[in-house]
């Protein structure tokens, strides 16, 4: 049996064992083999290769604890994941970029490899276009960013849309104003916004105007100039509704197209556009496309091994290609 052991700052070890040496058992699990501590050593041993993958983790781990990130099994299970793919340090180091701060003082950055991809999309490009699985932070991320672009003044005013779509279940006629009725569609991006300026401020600048939130259809006829542009829940629009929004885009203006085109909820027979959309301005100068995945999700553990089980149940049931020749 191989054995290997490495020295952690003591604030890292204790944080890393976790409640019950919970962490210590993830990684036990997570590489088959046996972890210890003795003369403020970590002592890892097992077969040589998964002892030196769990070292390699241990020291992803020390690098994420000093980037201020909490040590749980998720972020063990990622530090596993991403160690044997050979990217460790690459997602530490997406970590070290703060993209905003939030009401609260805490500092808003990239937890993954695609996140800090499309950050930087937003950073150096007009549009971004982001596709995702749900979990990934395609939307709070990139209220994060026109919030950080509003402060710098970079732009004069925040616009967020998405369209008004039932996700699954009709939710019937719905009291107050046009405001009140399209309200409950916007949440998540008030939400977001709160958390990042706190609520008196985002509502003081809904009221001068700084802040727009509206459905996808109060866009026709506008341009929309020197704002940070925020289009969510774009697969729930069609391939003309893309088009109508995208040529909304004025001077000094930037904009990005958040969707998951796994959770279409427009009716049946109309077809998202989001997809071909990306497809079309592909390769287009100063326009990004992002696509992230199941590696990216940031909720609980489990959210990315639930999509990962429905994309496997989606791609089953796409017909298989005949290896005969069609006659």
């Amino acid at each position: 049996m191989y054995s290997e052991k490495i020295s952690l700052d003591v604030s890292v070890m204790q944080d890393l064992f976790g409640i019950s040496d919970n962490n210590i058992q993830a990684i036990e699990n997570g590489l088959s083999v046996s972890v210890s501590t003795r003369d403020g050593y970590v002592n890892v041993s097992g077969e040589e290769k998964q002892v030196k993958l769990a070292i390699e983790s241990l020291k992803t781990l020390e690098k994420m604890h000093k980037n201020g990130e909490t040590l749980n099994d998720f972020a063990v299970s990622r530090a596993i994941d991403m160690v044997k793919e050979g990217q460790g340090d690459e997602m530490v180091n997406a970590m070290t970029d703060t993209i905003a701060i939030s009401h609260s003082g805490t500092p808003i950055k990239c937890r993954t490899i695609g996140q800090r991809k499309y950050v930087d999309a937003i950073r150096n490009n007009t549009v971004t276009i982001c596709i995702g699985p749900a979990g990934t932070g395609k939307t709070y991320l990139a209220v994060a960013s026109v919030v950080g672009m509003l402060k710098r003044r970079e732009i004069e005013r925040i616009i967020m849309c998405r369209p008004a779509v039932e996700a699954g279940e009709k939710l019937g006629f719905l009291p107050g104003d046009l405001q009140n009725k399209v309200d409950p569609y916007l949440r998540p991006l008030y939400d977001a916004l709160d958390e990042l300026l706190g609520h008196e401020t985002v509502q003081r600048y809904i009221e001068n105007r700084t802040i727009e939130i509206a459905p996808l259809a109060y866009m026709r006829g506008r341009t929309l100039k020197n704002a940070g542009c925020i289009i969510d829940e774009c697969q729930n629009m069609t391939l003309v509704s893309h088009k109508l929004i995208l040529t909304r885009l004025g001077e000094g203006s930037r904009m990005i197209l958040t969707g998951d085109v796994t959770q279409i909820d427009l009716p049946e027979g109309t077809q998202s556009g989001l997809a071909k959309c990306a497809e079309l301005l592909s390769g287009i100068d100063d326009i990004a496309v992002i696509k992230l995945s199941s590696k990216d999700v940031i909720r609980h553990k489990l959210v990315g091994q639930i999509i990962k089980a429905f994309d496997k149940y989606e791609e089953n049931k796409k017909p298989k290609k005949s290896n005969f020749p069609k006659k």
